[in-house]
């Protein structure tokens, strides 16, 4: 195949990948920018509901684990079988029985394992959203926080994330943040986004 041939069958690629996630565009958390310095801002989020599930796994296998729970439970698997509209970002943190539960929707470290959520719809409420069926995908309220973030493309690899985790934490010391919880990983796009094309976001809350 000729590169102009490569070249041509790649950008049909990239534009199906643009229609489809255009067609299956999906809600997203609430926030307002509060200050931008390049790639890195400070949010405010509003409070939010998400529906989590921890998994003991390693942090680049724990989010397609957990993934087959939450899907399931917003697929229908829950006690009024209704089906819950898709969101964004998936999220994923590290969880510490040390640090209290209030950090915003993410993934966090639990022992070897780490804490995967979906947000939920805004239209929904404690007491409306419906309840899981497996007792290992729980409900909960998240309160309005906010957040130091740096977004980027590419990989879903623990190498990036360290990378990028470790710019933010640069900045946040620079600027004399103060941190408040454990770092989120989020991610934006399907798995057969392009990495080039791909919205990765870590978000560390901050006072």
């Amino acid at each position: 195949m000729t590169q102009r041939k490569m070249a041509v069958h790649f950008l049909a690629a990239a534009l199906a990948v643009l229609a489809t996630e255009q067609l299956m565009a999906v809600e997203e958390a609430e926030y307002t920018v509060i200050r931008q310095d390049g790639d890195i801002e400070i949010r405010e989020y509003a409070d939010a509901i998400i529906a989590e599930t921890v998994v003991d796994d390693k942090f680049e296998d724990a989010g397609n684990r957990a993934f087959r729970k939450l899907f399931g439970y917003i697929g229908g698997d829950n006690r009024s079988q209704s089906e819950i509209a898709m969101t964004a970002p998936v999220s994923q943190e590290k969880r510490s029985e040390k640090i209290a539960m209030t950090s915003p929707v993410g993934q966090q470290k639990s022992g070897d394992g780490w804490a995967v959520s979906f947000m939920m719809p805004a239209s929904y409420t404690m007491e409306t959203i419906p309840q899981p069926t497996d007792p290992s995908v729980v409900i909960r309220q998240i309160p309005a926080h906010r957040v130091a973030a740096i977004r980027y493309s590419g990989f879903w690899s623990e190498e990036k994330y360290q990378e990028h985790l470790e710019e933010l934490n640069v900045w946040i010391k620079n600027e004399n943040q103060e941190v408040a919880g454990q770092p989120v990983w989020a991610r934006y796009n399907a798995p057969f986004t392009p990495w080039f094309m791909r919205r990765n976001e870590i978000l560390i809350p901050v006072m």
